[in-house]
């Protein structure tokens, strides 16, 4: 699938680290490094926009090192930019953390992950179907 893709960053563009990767790293795009205190968030920018085809998003997902390794995730994960969005792409990160996080220009703050989706037209009824599983809630299944 081609994307369009403005890069304002002095970053290259995302990419695959691997033949497999479901995700894109995504670099922070900074003047001067930025320093996460514990639980601080702050809206980091990255200096990209894109243009998706209809019926696709972007979803800015957590990077897995830094989280177990400094306590940063995403605030609203997965974050969502729309098929509509054109403006820049800003992932709001968060430091659960005991200890100040500083994040440099370039670094790696979230991956992002392209994905389909459907929309929905609801159509109102008084019953559902019935299921095995029925009603049943939390912890309905067991372990």
């Amino acid at each position: 699938m081609n994307v369009q893709i403005i890069n304002k960053s002095h970053h290259a563009l995302p990419a695959y680290a691997t033949p497999l990767s479901a995700g894109m790293d995504i670099r922070a795009n900074l003047d001067e490094a930025v320093t996460l205190q514990p639980m601080e968030r702050r809206l980091i920018p990255t200096g990209l926009s894109i243009a998706l085809p209809a019926g696709f998003e972007a979803q800015m997902r957590p990077r897995s090192g830094l989280a177990i390794k400094h306590g940063i995730t995403l605030l609203n994960t997965p974050g969502t930019i729309d098929a509509d969005y054109r403006g820049e792409i800003g992932i709001i990160l968060i430091n659960l953390s005991a200890e100040p996080f500083v994040i440099q220009d370039g670094e790696r703050i979230c991956q992002m992950v392209i994905t389909s989706h459907a929309q929905v037209n609801w159509q109102a009824v008084e019953e559902l179907d019935e299921t095995e599983r029925g009603a049943g809630g939390f912890g309905h299944t067991g372990r």
